[in-house]
Formats: C-alpha cells, sequence, structure tokens
C-alpha cells in the first residue's frame, strides 16, 4: 500500500513539474493513436536507438499474456530495426505469464524489474544502464500520462502518448473499466494544469 501512496504522491510532484511537457505529449498524440501507426523507421531516423514498452494498453489490453497478433509483426519490426537487446518491457506488472511469452519468442528483448514502478525515473535509467545508450536515446511508449510519459520526460528521454490504447472490456470488465476512467482523469489533469 506504501508503494501505491508513493507512486501517487510522485505522480502529483512530478506531474505538476512537468505539467508543459506532457500538455506537449497530449496534443501531439492526435495525431498518432495507437502503436501500430508508430513507424520504426521513423523513430530510427529521429535519433531513438532504444524503446522501452508499456504492456497493458500498449501492446495488449488488460491482463493478457501477449501481445496482440496484429502486435507481434509491429514488434517483430522493431526488433529488426533496434536488435532484440534496445526493446525493454517496462510494464508496472511484469508477470511471468509475459516473461515467458517473451523468452520463448524474443528471447533477448529484456523486463525491467527490480526497480520503483513508474512514475519514477527508475526504470528508465535502468534501460539506459542495460542498454548503454544516452538517456536521451531511448522512447518510452506509454498509455498513461502520469506514469510511463512523466517517468521518462523527468528522467530526460523522449515520450510517445498512446491516446487510443488497447481495451478489452469483455475479458476484464472491471480493471479496463477503472485504467479507462484514471486516463481521463489524467488527461484532464494535464489540460487544467498547463
Amino acid at each position: 500500500m506504501s508503494g501505491n501512496i508513493d507512486q501517487t504522491a510522485a505522480g502529483i510532484r512530478l506531474g505538476w513539474r512537468f505539467r508543459r511537457e506532457l500538455a506537449k505529449l497530449l496534443r501531439s498524440s492526435r495525431d498518432c493513436a495507437g502503436i501500430l501507426g508508430i513507424e520504426p523507421e521513423e523513430v530510427k531516423l529521429r535519433g531513438i536507438e532504444v524503446l522501452a514498452l508499456d504492456f497493458d494498453g500498449v501492446l495488449s489490453h488488460h491482463g493478457a499474456s501477449e501481445p496482440l497478433p496484429e502486435v507481434v509483426g509491429w514488434f517483430e519490426k522493431c526488433v529488426r530495426i533496434f536488435g532484440e537487446n534496445r526493446v525493454f518491457i517496462l510494464s508496472n506488472r511484469p508477470t511471468d505469464s509475459r516473461r515467458l511469452w517473451f523468452a520463448g519468442h524474443f528471447p533477448g528483448v529484456r523486463f525491467v524489474s527490480g526497480v520503483r514502478k513508474k512514475p519514477f525515473p527508475d526504470g528508465i535509467s535502468k534501460v539506459a544502464e542495460l542498454s548503454g545508450a544516452p538517456v536521451s536515446e531511448i522512447l518510452m511508449v506509454d498509455d498513461r500520462l502520469l506514469t510511463g510519459c512523466l517517468a521518462a520526460v523527468s528522467a530526460g528521454a523522449r515520450a510517445h502518448y498512446i491516446s487510443r490504447p488497447y481495451i478489452s472490456f469483455r475479458n476484464n470488465t472491471r480493471t479496463e473499466l477503472f485504467f479507462w476512467l484514471l486516463r481521463r482523469v489524467e488527461r484532464l489533469l494535464v489540460r487544467m494544469a498547463k
């Protein structure tokens, strides 16, 4: 419980400090709403050397054990362009079933763990350490403004906000409804704070 309180306090404190950057992310998210709209080649041309990807909402709906089939092809493209050792999963829920799926399909892709959860920038710092890349060359892709995007911005990395995440009310109604509402509140707070 203490961890959730710490996360919330950090989200409020860091969110206020980086409110302008978050507002810019929110405005720019209208151009590319989902993960499939991100072109890995273009990202690489913009100086990104390492990808850090959230799982829930970004690669699949909440509670899923593996990425959606249409996302797997996109993920394969990322691995070809960046290399498996330059693609990371930075999720606040790195479940064993997800780790097993990636170990069987993309064994070089690493899950970041053993650090404070997002919005703390620790995960981004760990990605920089493991990849050997400067933080400024890391792109964090997340569907939450006040967790993953905020962690990236506060660490000095770049962020891409997924404004239309994968959702499955049929598979996980309560959780999806909670996060749907949370995302709406985050957007409202960011708009009001700018």
